[in-house]
């Protein structure tokens, strides 16, 4: 089917912009204007897709909302053809601008006639009625500014309608989006970390209408500690992390599927989207939230304290590679049935979703084990850390060959390496390289089963086990952690793919 942009009539006349007289285009998706009467000056123009917010009429006048990359959202940058071809954008630092184009035309009615146009360009690309979900509590506890300066501002420039409530409690983001009524919104956006989106997609998923529940169009604006999402969808398109970046590409409405991920003990279950650890970065990422009056310096702070004083856990990870990491770890002969390990710790929202013996909502991904071929790999382990995206931060690309959905998990496994070698290799975990080490283990796997142990040297401690930034079992005794935490320390735990289950707003790929 033609794109209806291409498809629509071209407007092509005379107007005064930004004060000075012109001969303007409308074609193809793109605003266009050169000085008129041949007099000297460049072509500019304006791709609506990707600079335009919206436009508003004012008598004869026609105000243009910019939202440019490089300085360009005044109108007055070159076009990429008169500057030779220098991309779109611009230049500069890659973030975007707010900027307006004044369009005078010669009648109101010529107004009237190229608003409605730009209107009816703009309304085929992005969605029109939002459902926005702010945490107030999260990262530095900006969410409602991020929302009042950064987000309403763009949607309300660019005509979307939105009904935006705020977080109160833990799990708050996950009841809602589990009643909410769909039909009345285009998309579900979260300003926050990463969690309150790993809390939607679980209350999507435990409804009884799930499987068009989780096909509704979320959205990530960054206001957290981590802001992995938000850096993964950015980087993957080639944009600078930026919020204002990240409201433009919900308000362009173009999206991508996501693989979600069904982590399993026992008969509990949840979903997640971004990673789950085990080790080094989980003790850190959770232990060091002592120090959080130190500000951003805690982590490296307690980083260093943890290399210092090392730890490594005995346990198995049991997994089904992807092809071409068929050869990663030792064959496994007999696995044992992971359905009668029978430990769970039940938490009130698994006991809620049963009616009359039944499971409500999506029950996960069928692995059929005796079909598969599993392999393992055995510890002690330093870390081990489970990636759906290619970063779990702004500054920490810890699975740099994720994709989105292509149905795997990436696994970055350290067994055995030299405590000042370990520093190094988390320092070159901001672009990836350290999956370049020979003390990292680094593949895919369909489904992975982590059987933790307890420390080495320590009989009675186990480790963290943290998924999206939440622990879910922790081993601070024999059986830790078991009445604090969704899972127990020491019986498996099991990861499955569903490959593209939910859909994001993306950037569009440059």
């Amino acid at each position: 089917m033609a794109d209806p942009q291409t498809q629509a009539e071209a407007l092509a006349e005379p107007a005064r912009i930004n004060g000075a007289a012109a001969e303007a285009t409308l074609s193809g998706g793109e605003l266009t204007w050169r000085p008129a009467g041949g007099g000297e000056g460049q072509e500019r123009r304006l791709e609506l897709e990707s600079e335009v917010l919206g436009c508003r009429v004012e008598g004869r006048k026609l105000r243009v909302a910019t939202f440019a990359a490089g300085g360009g959202g005044d109108g007055e940058r070159p076009s990429a053809l008169a500057c030779g071809g220098g991309g779109k954008g611009g230049g500069g630092d890659g973030s975007r601008r707010r900027g307006e184009v004044v369009m005078e035309m010669e009648s109101d009615d010529a107004a009237e006639r190229w608003g409605d146009a730009i209107r009816d360009r703009l309304a085929s690309l992005g969605p029109k009625r939002l459902f926005i979900i702010v945490n107030p509590y999260g990262g530095k506890r900006s969410g409602r500014s991020i929302f009042q300066n950064d987000v309403l501002p763009l949607i309300e420039a660019a005509g979307i309608f939105y009904t935006m409530q705020e977080t109160k409690h833990r799990l708050h983001a996950q009841e809602i989006a589990h009643s909410l009524d769909l039909r009345k919104y285009d998309g579900i956006v979260c300003v926050s970390g990463d969690g309150v989106l790993v809390e939607v997609i679980n209350g999507l998923l435990q409804r009884e209408d799930w499987e068009t529940a989780i096909k509704v169009p979320l959205g990530i604006i960054p206001a957290g500690t981590g802001n992995g999402m938000a850096q993964s969808l950015l980087h993957a398109a080639g944009e600078p992390f930026s919020i204002s970046n990240a409201i433009f590409a919900i308000i362009r409405g173009h999206k991508r599927a996501l693989d979600v991920t069904s982590v399993v003990q026992g008969k509990t279950r949840f979903f997640s989207v971004l990673m789950l650890t085990w080790g080094l970065v989980a003790d850190v990422d959770i232990e060091s939230e002592k120090y959080r009056w130190m500000g951003s310096a805690r982590l490296e702070f307690y980083l260093l304290l943890r290399v210092i004083n090392l730890r490594r856990y005995n346990g198995r990870v049991l997994f089904v590679p992807a092809p071409g990491y068929e050869e990663v770890g030792e064959p496994v002969e007999q696995i044992p049935s992971f359905e009668q390990n029978g430990v769970s710790n039940g938490s009130q929202e698994d006991k809620a979703n049963d009616r009359n013996g039944e499971r409500i909502g999506y029950p996960g991904p069928s692995i059929e084990e005796a079909d598969l071929e599993w392999r393992s790999l055995s510890g002690p382990f330093v870390s081990v850390w489970l990636g759906n995206v290619p970063f779990a931060s702004e500054d920490a690309m810890a699975a740099p060959k994720a994709e989105f959905s292509d149905g795997y998990l990436d696994a970055a496994i350290i067994r055995d390496c030299p405590r000042w070698d370990v520093l190094g290799l988390l320092f070159q975990m901001k672009d990836g390289a350290y999956v370049n080490s020979p003390y990292v283990e680094y593949f895919k796997v369909k489904a992975i089963r982590i059987e933790p142990g307890l420390r080495v040297g320590g009989s009675a401690k186990g480790g963290i086990i943290d998924s999206d930034g939440e622990v879910i079992a922790r081993g601070d005794g024999p059986r830790g952690g078991e009445a604090e935490h969704l899972m127990a320390y020491g019986p498996p735990i099991q990861l499955s793919v569903d490959q593209g289950l939910a859909t994001i707003f993306s950037p569009r790929s440059r």
